[in-house]
């Protein structure tokens, strides 16, 4: 009986620990929230809606000053949709290598360099990128290297060992009677792995996929020394741009009174943009389990 009751006692204790560890983490998340829209509402309101999100130009030092983050906006979007083109399709070929195609042998030497990556400080990528991606990209297609192409390339990197360490536990967290059954049926192991593994894996692919879009659109350190940090409507993938994140980091340290709202107020639309893309990978999602 005192067995029992302790151990009783002991599960209550650690179920109220974990209560208040969900309670904590809802309420910073709620603090974000509240911090975020009640400075940056405000700006968004004084600027007006359609000259803060649809302007063209953003020129906060001139007079009278101007807050137009479209260009911003479109620069985060080019850049992410193609670091997730680069990052997806190879994470995921190199996912399905890992979990289905790979020896033993090699599955110890690859493994321990994909959790590296993960390891490496972004600015470490932004002097790799800097040194390396813009000169080959300057070289060989034009430009001054610093573009939307050349951020993409390196943000396609930064999110390889997210996407392939999720798409490989999805695909190994698949019961092996699925393959079993298919080579039974009389299917190659390859045709086994693309059309009975990995559609059955579908869902921990895609929670693999949302991650890496949100490392890669949250990214500011490595776009800032790659991208060419240029607050203007983007010209094709050789022309440099400024995505939202990177606007707030240069900015911000001498910014004040409404232009310091105004960086605020590119949090929140950032803030929403994220929520927003991730509500439909959700949905997504579900009608692809469906």
């Amino acid at each position: 009986m005192k067995f029992q009751f302790n151990t009783s006692f002991k599960e209550k204790i650690a179920s109220h620990i974990f209560l208040v560890s969900a309670l904590a983490s809802i309420l910073f998340v709620a603090l974000i929230c509240v911090f975020l829209f009640a400075n940056g509402i405000p700006a968004i309101l004084k600027i007006g809606i359609s000259d803060f999100l649809f302007g063209k130009e953003w020129a906060p030092t001139d007079e009278p000053a101007v807050y137009g983050i479209f260009p911003m906006i479109l620069g985060s979007v080019y850049v992410t949709l193609g670091a997730l083109a680069i990052g997806a399709s190879i994470g995921l070929l190199s996912a399905i290598f890992l979990a289905r195609f790979c020896s033993d042998r090699m599955h110890k030497l690859l493994k321990p360099a994909v959790e590296l990556l993960a390891g490496i400080p972004s600015v470490i990528y932004g002097f790799f990128g800097l040194v390396v991606i813009v000169p080959f990209v300057r070289q060989n297609f034009g430009g001054s290297g610093a573009s939307i192409l050349t951020a993409s390339i390196l943000l396609g990197i930064m999110i390889l060992p997210t996407i392939i360490s999720v798409s490989e536990a999805a695909l190994r967290a698949v019961p092996n009677s699925y393959y079993e059954g298919s080579l039974a049926l009389g299917a190659t192991h390859e045709r086994s792995v693309f059309f009975t593994v990995l559609p059955a894996a579908t869902s921990g692919i895609v929670a693999g996929f949302i991650l890496g879009f949100g490392r890669a659109i949250g990214e500011t350190m490595a776009v800032i020394l790659v991208a060419g940090n240029q607050a203007r409507m983007p010209n094709g993938i050789l022309g440099g741009i400024r995505t939202l994140t990177a606007n707030i980091v240069l900015e911000m340290g001498y910014a004040a009174d409404l232009h310091r709202e105004a960086l605020i107020a590119t949090g929140v639309v950032l803030f929403t943009f994220i929520l927003i893309i991730n509500l439909m990978f959700s949905i997504l999602k579900k009608r692809v389990i469906q």
